[in-house]
This record gives structure tokens, C-alpha cells and sequence, in this order.
């Protein structure tokens, strides 16, 4: 059965502090499927002050099947100078692999458009890893396009710290 907004056994909502648990892992699932594991340090304290206390860093939207969560979204605001609007940065996208190819992905991603467009979003955008190849046909098909001649720079750990101590 394809998902949808009205359907009695299928819907989205805001996550709440009480998530954390189902946050953290489907967080951990999707590292594991990235071959990321490794990088993973969040723990469900951290996600309740950084998600839910008093200066939220992102939002999360929770899947739920049969009352059952399949999936979520994490995301949060970014800026366009260029278009001089807010923008949405999709950070993690994941359905239970179980799950996939019923459209909760979609429905997930639709959700978020629709939000971008009440909050007057000039975009919505997200990185995916170049070898993740089923994603990156589900996202085309969806009308996204890869935004070829960017890279993706980071900072963290101690690059970040020694930069930050030159201030």
C-alpha cells in the first residue's frame, strides 16, 4: 500500500523529546548503511538538548506505519544570499530498510517541500554519497538535481579546534 498524508494507518509528524530513542537509532541504521558506524558519537542526552532544549539546532518529522515509526527526517534552516531567502538543509533522510520502495521516502521528502514552500523557502537541498546509486535515481526521479562543480568542505575535531584557536 503506497503511503499517504490521509490514510488512516500512515503519518508524519514532529518528533517529540520522547523520540530520542527511535531518533538515535535510525541514526545508527543509517550510519550502518553508509559504512559510517565508526563516526557516530550522538546519544540520545545530546539529541534531547541539541533537538529539544532550549535552542534547537534541527527539527526531525517521524514515518509512522501502523503507529509503527519507519522512518524520519532531520533538518534544519540555512540562507541563500544569492536568493536572499531561508532555505532547508535536509541533514538525514532514512526509512527502515524493510520499508523501502512503499514511498515513505517520498512521502518524507514531500512533507519537507511542502514545508519549504509555507515557510517561503527559496530550497530545499541535501547531499548523497556518489556511490549510493539507488538513492541518487530516487532523488533524480524526483525532480532534484546534483549540483556537479561543489564540494562538500568540513571541518571537525581538531581542525576545527586549532583553526578556532587562531581567532
Amino acid at each position: 500500500m503506497q503511503p499517504s498524508s490521509e490514510h488512516s494507518d500512515f503519518k508524519i509528524r514532529q518528533a517529540t523529546e520522547l523520540d530520542c530513542a527511535t531518533i538515535l537509532r535510525f541514526i545508527t541504521q543509517l550510519a550502518e548503511y553508509e559504512k559510517l558506524a565508526h563516526e557516530v558519537v550522538a546519544d540520545e542526552k545530546k539529541l534531547a538538548a541539541t533537538l529539544f532544549g532550549d535552542n534547537p539546532s534541527a527539527e526531525v518529522v517521524i514515518a509512522e506505519y501502523d503507529t509503527k515509526p519507519v522512518g524520519f527526517a532531520l533538518y534544519f534552516t540555512n540562507y541563500s544570499t544569492f536568493l536572499a531567502q531561508p532555505g532547508i538543509y535536509l541533514e538525514d533522510l532514512f526509512v527502515d530498510i524493510t520499508m523501502r520502495g512503499k514511498g515513505f521516502g517520498k512521502a518524507l521528502l514531500t512533507h519537507l517541500a511542502k514545508l519549504a514552500v509555507e515557510r517561503n523557502c527559496g530550497r530545499l537541498e541535501w547531499s548523497v554519497l556518489d556511490w549510493n546509486q539507488p538513492a541518487i535515481d530516487f532523488y533524480r526521479a524526483l525532480g532534484a538535481e546534483p549540483m556537479d562543480g561543489w564540494t562538500v568542505n568540513r571541518l571537525t575535531g581538531a581542525a576545527l579546534t586549532n583553526l578556532a584557536a587562531t581567532a
